[in-house]
């Protein structure tokens, strides 16, 4: 999964992105809108890890969710 498909599946998506990250609201997932740079921001505000780690979940998340 690339940023690409991140972006054009974020309706899809979503709903797996609040499952694995639940302190993310609804109001800033939509402010996010599928942009993996914004998605790694929030997780490392919210879950208070290093940007490196956040790209880390992002990326473990694509692996598990690939089709």
């Amino acid at each position: 999964m690339n940023k690409d498909t991140i972006e054009g599946n974020w309706k899809e998506l979503k709903g797996k992105v609040k499952e694995q990250w639940g302190k993310l609201t609804d109001d800033r997932l939509d402010e996010v809108a599928g942009k993996r740079e914004q998605l790694a921001g929030e997780i490392q505000q919210a879950y208070g890890v290093s940007r490196d780690e956040a790209e880390k979940q992002i990326k473990d998340f694509e692996e598990a969710t690939k089709r």
